[in-house]
């Protein structure tokens, strides 16, 4: 057994023997046979233990059991006690969801605090299977097929080779005792259902459920790597961004093999889902404007194309420019100011800097976000335009809106950030001194 487990960590480069190793254990089987294999593998390891404190003196003496463990190994140990369900109630999540999100934040902090190479887990070939009918269950795209990863940046798995029969054997050939979770046999969680009533009918379908599926992951892994780089081939022809915005071009989108999955694919690291996908498909032959909005981002159909902003990036209040200031910060705007005579000075291009007849000019300026009834004279005309209808001109999408900063010199529109100067401030034959600002990314 420990033959194998080494050469599946061989096989997937997730250690070295020289590699100090974080062991995640909760007292469980599982993890005891994973400290074991790792003594027996004499790696450099120590014990971390998370007391959720759900079940009360149970999850105490659970801590007890696997401090004495450590003890046992000779090797250091590690615990911290998380209040669980006050965070669950916090960040209106599962209980599961919030002891998985508390284990793996510390343990991640544990390692970089003791400079460890690797946070392994006792995850076995039963649990992907578990996870992979959970996914399926719920709905998934190609990634919830993986089950569990072998490996993820600093997260390994090495027992994901073995059955939990295999663990039963290995316990019982080696003498070890471990604690059991009372909850573990609860089937109000979604997973112990899975596994106490579902999994056991599906054996006897196929005895060798969880080597058939773990077989069937590696094949799908392989099948995603040549969807994964399609993937990627129609984002690089459809995506762009500036300035924190993330633009998708309909033509290259629109000549997708299963545009659906395509642009689901797209669309989900900013957390629209697969209905939202198929509703946002459907404005791809009407009119411009439609908006959707997920958790984190709003996205707008304009023309040819999807514009994609973060939620929360409307600022409020205004921010001032003193006279000697050299540059302009805050979240959602860069600005680098400088100062130049007039004379050969060559008015740049471009709506990304602004060149403005510093005599004109009344300090300290004041950049805010543009408000309805707000006009200015655009570069080049005579007469006052509404900012509202040169936005209707300019065909910028609502999202944009919301962003669009003015500068202004003693209440008058002197540039519209990014997009035109007013005529009144502009650089001319009479002007002694420039003053240019510049966008920065």
């Amino acid at each position: 057994m420990i033959n194998k487990v080494l050469a599946y960590a061989q096989q997937h480069a997730l250690f070295t023997l020289e590699d100090k190793i974080i062991a995640t254990v909760s007292g469980g089987i599982d993890s005891v046979v994973l400290c074991d294999i790792l003594h027996k593998l004499k790696i450099t390891f120590c014990v971390a233990h998370a007391n959720f404190g759900l079940r009360a003196e149970e999850s105490d003496a659970d801590e007890l059991f696997v401090k004495k463990l450590a003890k046992k190994y000779n090797v250091p140990f590690y615990s911290e006690q998380f209040n669980t369900q006050e965070f669950a109630q916090q960040e209106k999540i599962s209980t599961q969801m919030a002891a998985r999100t508390l284990r793996y934040s510390w343990f991640e902090q544990l390692r970089q605090k003791l400079n460890y190479n690797y946070v392994a887990t006792a995850h076995h070939q039963n649990d992907a299977a578990e996870t992979i009918l959970l996914n399926l269950t719920k709905g998934t795209g190609i990634a919830g097929l993986h089950g569990i990863a072998v490996k993820k940046e600093y997260l390994i798995r090495p027992l994901l080779c073995l059955s939990k029969d295999d663990i039963y054997e290995y316990v019982t050939e080696n003498q070890l005792i471990w604690r059991e979770d009372s909850s573990n046999e609860s089937t109000k969680y979604q997973r112990n259902l899975i596994r106490h009533e579902v999994m056991p009918v599906l054996k006897k379908i196929n005895p060798s459920l969880e080597t058939t599926i773990s077989q069937t992951v590696e094949k799908i892994q392989g099948a995603e790597q040549i969807y994964l780089a399609y993937i990627n081939q129609v984002r690089q022809n459809a995506y762009r961004t500036e300035a924190g915005v993330t633009y998708l071009d309909l033509e290259p989108l629109r000549q997708a093999t299963a545009l659906p999955v395509v642009l689901f694919e797209l669309l989900r690291d900013y957390n629209f889902n697969y209905d939202n996908t198929k509703a946002i498909l459907e404005t791809f032959a009407g009119i411009s404007g439609k908006t959707f909005e997920s958790a984190t981002h709003v996205l707008v159909k304009d023309r040819d194309q999807l514009v994609i902003t973060p939620k929360d990036l409307r600022v409020y209040g205004s921010f001032e420019i003193n006279e000697t200031d050299e540059y302009f910060e805050q979240p959602n705007l860069k600005l680098q100011i400088r100062r130049a005579a007039a004379e050969n000075y060559q008015i740049p291009r471009g709506r990304q800097i602004a060149a403005l007849d510093l005599n004109l000019l009344q300090f300290p300026l004041k950049i805010r976000p543009w408000k309805e009834g707000d006009w200015f004279v655009p570069l080049g005309m005579n007469g006052k335009k509404k900012l509202s209808d040169f936005f209707i001109n300019e065909k910028i999408p609502v999202n944009l809106k919301n962003r669009i900063m003015v500068l202004t010199s003693d209440k008058s529109i002197v540039w519209i950030i990014g997009y035109r100067l007013d005529n009144r401030f502009k650089v001319t034959d009479k002007t002694e001194q420039v003053l240019e600002l510049e966008i920065k990314p």
